[in-house]
């Protein structure tokens, strides 16, 4: 079971550290460990503590500012976690990572190995993405999504995202109301919410909570959305009592390869097809071949990720481009056989089959 808590839950407004509410789910984790569950935390909280250590009431916007607040926070975060689970009994590890370490397949798979050890072993990892290193580009946004994310990497059985509220609200006719047991099948990102605001001291706010959800079910996880302050919380989510917004996970997941393509590697260009191509994708039983593109956009290598679109701009899905953006569009438009003669070291498809994944939402027809 993979439990995000949220800088707000965990950091007061002033900058001080809520240890009261650190204790607590600390407990919560080690209570969930003694009934033979295998916890991992994703917690935030680094920058806005640094924030606080430093004085500095006011949350820049500039990255070298919230990287160097997260180096002051990071350690004594991590070094308070030390002195809660040890009281215990029990071990944290610290894993820093960035949308980078997931991106190539081959990290990915070590982070995975990482994690699964120390679980073996008996510890429990504290994942925070890696601040005082990450850019513009590879950050993954929010620890929200950092956390579905590591869920989807581990094939959790559920993933609770801890914050100042009890869940999700959704419009009603004297204000917002709680949602609670959501039907399954339900789209998150569909879902009409009413907008509550982020809070000032963390990123996350609905909309990170929804694309989580929604990447998180996608792969067959359970996710709760609940307050990090109510007693108990963990336990009773991990029970499957009520505990705030909760979406079923889907009954027919995908592979962790196809998962970790659609979730994980960016796109890094597009190729778009025409309707014949579109509707072959779309059955998911064909690969894409050079005669099926129309254009190609990006300046991308074989083996990175494109996007696939359909002619009337919209998404199809996201696959393993085999050839690079020069090539592709050496070959665009070609059938096979003058496509070959053209690039004759080349494989035969732009996309394999086994490298495509259709986009969220998107079903076989």
């Amino acid at each position: 079971m993979v439990v995000k808590l949220g800088s707000s839950t965990l950091v007061a407004p002033d900058g001080r550290l809520r240890e009261e509410v650190l204790d607590a789910r600390v407990a919560d984790l080690v209570a969930l460990r003694a009934r033979g569950l295998q916890p991992v935390l994703v917690s935030s909280g680094a920058i806005a503590l640094g924030l606080g250590r430093l004085g500095v009431m006011d949350r820049p916007s500039a990255l070298p500012a919230l990287q160097a607040a997260s180096a002051v926070g990071q350690g004594e975060l991590f070094a308070r976690y030390i002195r809660s689970f040890r009281a215990h009994g029990a071990v944290p590890a610290q894993i820093l990572l960035t949308s980078a370490d997931l991106e190539r397949r081959a990290s990915y798979l070590n982070a995975r190995n990482t994690l699964e050890r120390l679980i073996e072993w008996g510890a429990v990892p504290v994942v925070n993405e890696n601040d005082t290193t990450a850019t513009d580009e590879l950050t993954f946004g929010d620890n929200d999504v950092l956390a579905a994310q590591v869920a989807i990497l581990l094939r959790a059985r559920a993933l609770l995202l801890l914050t100042e509220r009890d869940g999700l609200y959704g419009p009603g006719p004297g204000g917002p109301v709680l949602l609670g047991e959501v039907p399954e099948g339900t789209d998150p990102t569909a879902m009409p919410l009413a907008d509550m605001g982020a809070s000032a001291s963390g990123r996350g706010g609905i909309a990170s909570k929804v694309a989580a959800a929604a990447m998180a079910t996608a792969a067959g996880v359970r996710c709760v959305i609940a307050s990090g302050t109510r007693a108990g919380v963990i336990g009773a989510a991990a029970a499957g009592e009520p505990a705030g917004t909760a979406f079923p996970a889907a009954r027919r997941p995908q592979t962790a390869f196809k998962l970790w393509l659609r979730h994980a590697k960016p796109a890094m260009g597009t190729l778009t097809v025409d309707s014949g191509a579109a509707r072959a994708l779309s059955r998911s039983g064909t690969s894409l071949l050079a005669v099926g593109v129309v254009a190609c956009r990006g300046d991308f290598a074989a083996g990175d990720a494109v996007e696939v679109i359909g002619p009337a701009g919209e998404v199809v899905g996201k696959g393993i481009s085999a050839l690079s953006a020069d090539e592709v569009r050496a070959v665009a438009g070609m059938r096979s056989e003058v496509a070959r003669r053209v690039l004759p070291d080349a494989p035969p498809e732009v996309v394999h089959r086994d490298q495509f994944v259709l986009a969220a939402g998107r079903r076989p027809e």
